[in-house]
């Protein structure tokens, strides 16, 4: 009876992982040109013709969207970034094992967060 503790995963569970991020950062990719173009988008909303009130309080609104739309795009490069990290670890065969205490993160935390190099021990250990 063999007591091995696996210290990475298989060939084919990296193979599906991949897939798994290669999808993740497809959809990624997708979100992050619909932030960017929300706020690039210059487009006037025919407050034009409208009170200086108005346009004043569209105009603040637009400033604030703009913002929180450039937030959510350096967040989601950040993920692709992490998501493309995750893919490196994933060619050394080092995808899985956790940084902290080297032991493999369990597969379904992997498929929830692909991205992840703490185990769910390693980031309560940081609390």
């Amino acid at each position: 009876m063999s007591t091995e503790i696996k210290n990475r995963f298989s060939d084919q569970e990296l193979a599906e992982f991949k897939v798994l991020i290669e999808e993740k950062i497809e959809k990624a990719n997708e979100d992050l040109s619909l932030l960017k173009s929300a706020y690039m988008n210059d487009g006037n909303n025919g407050t034009d013709d409208t009170s200086p009130t108005f346009k004043a309080f569209e105009e603040g609104s637009q400033t604030m969207s703009k913002e929180a739309n450039t937030q959510l795009a350096i967040r989601q490069e950040k993920f692709i970034r992490d998501l493309k990290n995750a893919l490196i670890r994933i060619e050394n065969k080092t995808y899985g094992v956790c940084r902290v205490t080297s032991k493999l993160i369990r597969k379904e935390r992997l498929v929830l967060v692909p991205h992840a190099t703490l185990s769910i021990e390693a980031k309560n250990m940081q609390k």
